[in-house]
């Protein structure tokens, strides 16, 4: 997210410097910034080769008509380079308030993502076709979440998830299906301030969004793991398998976790007490180190 507070003069010279750093990719999410349509424009028009990956499109913010007709334009500029993630659904059909705005209910999460993919697949195109097509994953995190993204797209990409998700979500979607997991990162050697920040990283997600407490709770975490609500604090268990922190090795060592555990692809989110800044620095220590694996990404 290290993007979406920033002019777009900056966000292109931070975009252009991730390429050339080696990233392969540049994965964004869409709250209540640029739209998902415009953030992709502006980090592939600053851009000369690297992916960009909308990691998630909101599917409560447009109907899925428009989404067709953005992605086929988005990938006949860019033959490519872009990839479309598809999120946003609820956990229940009750709608949901995100910064004291109501965003509708779309409905159960795999029947309307089901219906979703369907109408996109159907829609009237009237524009030239992007050539190759532009790949689908899915912001996936359940079981059947996870088998709707193998069966309907090229695969999935779960958010804040640990080790443990990534291998079963490879054994639930078989071995062709793309697997990109997010990753959170806090590179500072000073333990207990890096601890905080990832604490206060996880309390905020597990208190706020019901679906990741409901994704934890399938892996075996329980009430004594998870906040309970604002203000309350998860366990050190929980913030240690979900944010790596520490020095680059340790870090490192998180990605190859999930590499073997079958991931095909690992966005990394850098983590900073300062959210106002992007975390260069932090990009051009990492990315020695990231890059000399299988695979390695960038987030924004």
């Amino acid at each position: 997210m290290a993007f979406e507070e920033q002019p777009a003069g900056r966000v292109g010279e931070g975009a252009a410097e991730l390429e050339e750093l080696g990233y392969g990719a540049l994965w964004f999410g869409e709250g209540f910034g640029r739209d998902t349509v415009s953030q992709a424009w502006l980090l592939l028009s600053t851009t000369r080769r690297i992916t960009v990956a909308a990691g998630i499109a909101n599917i409560a913010f447009r109907g899925p008509i428009t989404m067709a007709a953005a992605t086929r334009a988005l990938g006949e500029a860019y033959p490519g380079r872009y990839l479309l993630g598809l999120g946003g659904h609820r956990v229940d059909d009750q709608e949901m308030l995100f910064d004291g705005v109501r965003i509708p209910a779309v409905g159960r999460a795999v029947t309307s993502m089901g219906d979703y993919l369907t109408a996109m697949d159907t829609a009237p195109a009237h524009s030239p076709a992007a050539a190759p097509a532009v790949p689908r994953v899915l912001a996936a995190l359940g079981p059947k979440m996870l088998a709707l993204a193998a069966r309907r797209t090229a695969g999935a990409h779960p958010y804040f998830v640990p080790v443990e998700h990534t291998r079963r979500a490879r054994e639930i979607m078989g071995p062709d299906a793309l697997l990109a997991v997010e990753q959170a990162l806090v590179l500072d050697t000073n333990i207990d301030r890096a601890r905080e920040l990832a604490t206060a990283h996880v309390g905020m997600y597990t208190s706020l969004a019901p679906h990741q407490e409901a994704s934890m709770r399938r892996l075996g975490f329980g009430d004594d793991d998870l906040p309970g609500g604002p203000g309350g604090s998860p366990s050190r268990r929980l913030v240690d398998a979900i944010v790596a922190y520490g020095d680059v090795e340790v870090l490192r060592e998180r990605v190859r976790q999930h590499l073997d555990a079958g991931a095909d692809h690992v966005c990394v989110q850098v983590l900073t007490a300062d959210t106002t800044r992007p975390p260069t620095s932090a990009w051009r220590e990492l990315a020695p180190a990231l890059l000399d694996q299988p695979a390695g990404a960038a987030t924004t």
